[in-house]
């Protein structure tokens, strides 16, 4: 697996942002299918929820809950059939001894999220060489674990 795409990249994919357009061009390049885990797959979910009562990211403009539900069920058909993502499992194990190497190495110099961590971890295990995020925080904490971060 070439490419990671946290949360952040992943909502740009189905709900139009100022990154959107750049989200499908990395995306649509001949590249594996992306690995989802169950951490992104419900961070997924709760973002569409989530930006129907405060918005979405900077732009924090609401949504309708027709449109969330409308992405909620393009996100689940995506995974059903393979569209360019697909469900990992990675075990708690590895992910918890992953994280615990990264949050001692970084957090108390700069503060990272549990959650950016998370995902980090996870595109170590999974052997990613890139990580996909909007989120610049997440992108310095994959920059500084060896990943390729995109611009």
């Amino acid at each position: 697996m070439s490419a990671y795409a946290d949360t952040n990249f992943i909502t740009r994919l189905y709900l139009e942002r100022p990154e959107t357009a750049q989200a499908e061009k990395v995306f649509s390049a001949d590249l594996p299918l992306l690995p989802i885990t169950w951490l992104t797959r419900l961070e997924v979910i709760n973002a569409f929820e989530q930006s129907v009562l405060t918005g979405f990211g900077e732009v924090q403009s609401r949504i309708s809950a027709e449109l969330a539900a409308a992405c909620q069920q393009q996100f689940r058909d995506d995974l059903t059939q393979g569209v360019a993502m697909r469900l990992v499992n990675i075990s708690q194990a590895e992910v918890s001894a992953k994280f615990e190497e990264i949050a001692l190495r970084h957090t108390a110099r700069r503060g990272f999220r549990a959650y950016d961590i998370l995902h980090v971890a996870a595109a170590l295990i999974l052997k990613c060489q890139s990580f996909w995020s909007f989120d610049k925080k997440a992108s310095k904490l994959a920059k500084l674990e060896g990943l390729k971060v995109i611009k």
